[in-house]
């Protein structure tokens, strides 16, 4: 039997019951515009099963507003996909809250673009776990501004791995902090290029400890420009 949701108005839509919500069949729910998606009201977000939510298109995930997104319960949004969640424009990620963006799996955090992450407030990034970052791909943590980089914590900062470190671009570099730059370990430190290094200003390069900068390889050593030498320690 056809589905009676293309011929309701979004005014229509947005009248339905909360009762009327949680019984609609997959077959309804997969008929929803995004025009209809975007007149639901908060009140009847949270109304959504699980079952109703995994049955949404990428498509009909960008319906959503951003005050829609920050409705939806823990339980709601860890059952949204990889693919759901990379389809959210950076208007819709704005509106996750700090308690929905600590609740993702580290597979949904996988489905996020480079775009999506570099959209989040330093708010919402201070949310995500050392576990949620370690997770990060290089290409996601090249999405980051520097502003994002600056206001990481020590703890989430200490989470990162070379390998992440390494990946950061020089625009980036710059945002790191004294703190965070005093806190790498060896190993980490060991992840950066010499272009990396290179990147670094004078103040920055001051924070490093004697022990970091006892473990630059010869390679990274090169990389450190002439005011970075004659400006350090």
């Amino acid at each position: 039997m056809p589905s009676i949701i293309p011929s309701l108005t979004t005014t229509q839509v947005a009248a339905l019951s909360t009762t009327t919500i949680a019984g609609l069949s997959t077959t309804d729910i997969q008929a929803f515009s995004t025009s209809q998606i975007a007149a639901l009201t908060t009140t009847q977000i949270p109304a959504f099963t699980t079952t109703e939510l995994q049955a949404l298109s990428s498509t009909q995930m960008t319906g959503f507003t951003a005050t829609d997104l920050g409705v939806l319960t823990t339980t709601q949004l860890q059952v949204l996909s990889f693919t759901q969640l990379g389809a959210l424009t950076t208007t819709e990620i704005g509106g996750l809250t700090t308690t929905e963006l600590a609740a993702l799996t580290t597979t949904q955090l996988g489905g996020l673009t480079a775009t999506e992450l570099g959209a989040l407030t330093t708010t919402q990034l201070a949310a995500l776990t050392t576990t949620e970052l370690g997770a990060l791909s290089t290409t996601q943590v090249r999405g980051l501004t520097s502003s994002e980089i600056g206001a990481l914590t020590t703890t989430q900062f200490g989470g990162l791995i070379s390998t992440q470190l390494g990946a950061l671009t020089t625009t980036q570099i710059g945002g790191l902090t004294t703190t965070e730059l005093a806190t790498l370990t060896t190993t980490e430190l060991g992840g950066l290029t010499a272009t990396e290094l290179g990147a670094l200003t004078t103040t920055q390069l001051g924070a490093l400890t004697t022990t970091e900068l006892g473990a630059l390889s010869t390679t990274q050593v090169r990389g450190l420009t002439s005011s970075e030498i004659g400006g350090g320690r």
